[in-house]
């Protein structure tokens, strides 16, 4: 019997075909592999966001592998000899080991900190790109909100996975936490009991803790990150303007293979950082701070940075009290509810509805793919700047401590300095960088109207020395800034330097800054002497 040969050459092609015959799948597919993604910087920026959520879930996973979040009190017997006979929970006490008597335990303890921090802050500035650049319109109004939505998902796992070592510090955070809880009125207290277990610190808070860091709270962001990567798939992508990109097109490089491979070394690249910042730099050295008590509170203690703005906006309000009546029954409001509860409350609000806000007072209800550059919408700009300035005094305020012992300044001073500043900055801001924007915008118009300087200074006949303008051609922003060529032109970057306009030759590129050499000569250009000439009335001017 004569034995079938097979052409090993020609089974992908079949195997492939045979599934598409099943699934359908090679349309979806391909459409998915031909997706096109702009190609500039400012774009990488969320992605470092979703290369740290992946180093989370994979140092993560190792550290649930000996992790115990039981607050069972326990003697510790290990390596770290300093705390040797000292009683802890085995939350606390597991922690240690992994530090100490696990491989490379330390190692990935610090670079699970390490890319928590570095999540939390790529979706803060990824959402300031957003919004400085009008991203956030229309079509794309519920990807702003998933993208909010990440960012509170984001604290709060952060927040949960601060807490579980059981260390001093997270301890004084959880019952930071507590308070806050309990300033909830009518509700409050219930809640606390609920979550405690009864009166804090309780027996059950770390096991429920752990449920929700390691399973509950990253489901949610996995959910939220497909939607956040299935609209941007969906919708079209936004782009800088530029030459031959349109409202209706994506001009850039596909997904496979060009788009892939840069995201890939990209990849890498976030990955070696986060990794040489485990191994380099120290973060979160608990055995120095002890196991915590509920009768203990260090002094300078400080939580992450993004939890920061709520510790300052604590100290920074005054001490108001509010009591009242209803149906008979008494209410206290604490002072720290309105910081910790209403302020946050109203900042996720507002950020969230922006987009409708916008809309609504501007009465813009067209498709935008395009961005815009900062300085084109001054009142976004200014108001972003504003929100900036706020969050910084807040972030400021929530190491007051800290800066008063460092640099001998009374902490009462301290105090007002930031209640001042929290009324002061936020407008100051508001109103430099309205200026700056609409000085940028005359700066832009300055160059479109009179042209670019070349250095030429010509002599007139009745004897006044004039400075030659090369015009601008406005090739960067299509036909139609083509035909109008006038001040209005707010589409793309405007060019201020010859070199960017053809008028001599570029740069040659060095390794960090361009190399300036001399161009070669060119031959004599009538069209240039005549364009010229024109503008001399305007340099006079």
């Amino acid at each position: 019997m004569k034995r079938r040969k097979v052409d090993v050459r020609a089974l992908p092609a079949k195997s492939a075909g045979a599934l598409d015959e099943r699934f359908q799948a090679a349309t979806p597919l391909r459409r998915l592999l031909n997706k096109v993604f702009p190609d500039h910087w400012s774009f990488l920026l969320g992605e470092i966001a979703l290369y740290s959520f992946i180093v989370l879930l994979l140092s993560g996973t190792f550290l649930a592998l000996f992790f115990d979040p039981s607050m069972r009190e326990t003697v510790y017997d290990g390596s770290y000899t300093p705390l040797r006979g000292v009683e802890m929970s085995q939350a606390f006490n597991s922690t240690l080991q992994i530090s100490f008597d696990v491989r490379g335990g330390l190692f990935m303890r610090q670079m699970h900190h390490w890319a928590a921090l570095l999540f939390v802050a790529a979706i803060v500035v990824h959402m300031f790109r957003v919004f400085f650049t009008g991203a956030f319109r229309k079509p794309r109004e519920a990807n702003w909100i998933v993208g909010m939505l990440l960012f509170w998902m984001a604290f709060l796992e952060g927040f949960a996975g601060y807490s579980l070592p059981d260390d001093a510090l997270s301890g004084t955070g959880l019952r930071i936490a507590s308070a806050i809880m309990l300033s909830i009125p009518i509700v409050g207290t219930w809640v606390t009991n609920s979550l405690f277990g009864g009166e804090f610190p309780g027996m059950v808070i770390l096991d429920r803790l752990y449920i929700v860091h390691v399973l509950l709270v990253p489901g949610a962001l996995l959910a939220l990150i497909s939607v956040h990567m299935g609209l941007l798939v969906k919708q079209k992508h936004t782009q800088w303007p530029g030459p031959g990109r349109t409202n209706e097109n994506v001009v850039g490089v596909r997904m496979f293979p060009g788009f892939a491979a840069k995201s890939g070394g990209f990849f890498v690249i976030v990955f070696a950082v986060m990794a040489a910042l485990a191994g380099l730099v120290q973060i979160n050295p608990i055995w120095l701070y002890g196991p915590y008590r509920a009768a203990v509170v260090s002094a300078a203690s400080q939580p992450d940075w993004y939890v920061m703005f709520l510790d300052g906006a604590a100290r920074l309000f005054p001490a108001w009290e509010i009591r009242f009546h209803v149906f008979g029954n008494g209410y206290t409001l604490p002072p720290i509810f309105w910081p910790t509860v209403v302020l946050p409350g109203l900042m996720a609000m507002l950020a969230m509805l922006y987009p409708v806000i916008e809309q609504r007072f501007s009465n813009d209800k067209t498709v935008h793919n395009l961005l815009q550059r900062p300085r084109d919408n001054p009142f976004r700009t200014a108001l972003g700047a504003m929100a900036i300035s706020f969050y910084a005094v807040l972030l400021i305020s929530g190491g007051n401590d800290v800066l008063a012992d460092k640099f001998h300044i009374s902490l009462n001073a301290m105090t007002w300095a930031g209640r001042i500043g929290i009324l002061i900055l936020p407008p100051l801001a508001y109103y430099v960088t309205y200026r700056i924007a609409l000085g940028l915008q005359q700066s832009d118009r300055e160059v479109l109207a009179h042209g670019v300087e070349t250095g030429i200074i010509r002599r007139l006949p009745d004897g006044r020395f004039i400075e030659v303008h090369q015009p601008v051609p406005l090739a960067g922003a299509g036909r139609a800034a083509e035909e109008r060529r006038g001040p209005e032109y707010v589409d793309w970057v405007v060019a201020k330097k010859l070199n960017r306009i053809d008028a001599f030759a570029p740069a040659a590129r060095g390794f960090f800054v361009p190399i300036e050499k001399a161009a070669p000569p060119k031959p004599a250009r009538p069209e240039l002497e005549e364009r010229s000439e024109i503008t001399t009335g305007h340099g006079a001017a």
